[in-house]
């Protein structure tokens, strides 16, 4: 996976458990680590671990799209948005944490239907 211009993009959960798999299979121009390269390896495997617990393993990048062009009609700042991808955010308190001053910026309807879109265009991770 290639990462345009990392300096003005925030990473999803997706991005990084992306790079870290082409970086443990060697793929996209990434190099696997080299056996001296112990901690690296350690590194990528258990961040890929981790992320395989959480929602990023069935997204894409075309879902991330149509995720951000259905959530422009709530104003939320990118990193609320990121955080409502990467957690799969879809009960109310989950929205009121992630979202500053929640209460006054979304009223009660859409806090409810951006829960829905979220249920709906995020699919959820399949128990293992």
């Amino acid at each position: 996976m290639e990462v345009l211009n990392p300096a003005k993009r925030m990473l999803t959960n997706y991005d990084v458990y992306s790079l870290l798999c082409d970086i443990r299979d060697g793929n996209n121009g990434e190099k696997k680590p080299l056996p001296s390269q112990m901690n690296l390896a350690k590194i990528v495997s258990r961040g890929i671990k981790y992320l395989e617990n959480t929602p990023c393993t069935v997204q894409s990048v075309e879902l991330h799209k149509g995720f951000n062009r259905e959530l422009e009609e709530f104003k939320l700042t990118k990193a609320e948005r990121l955080q409502i991808l990467n957690l799969r955010a879809t009960t109310d308190l989950e929205m009121q944490l992630i979202v500053e001053e929640s209460e006054e910026r979304l009223s009660e309807e859409n806090v409810t239907k951006l829960c829905d879109i979220v249920a709906n265009i995020i699919p959820e991770k399949e128990a293992s």
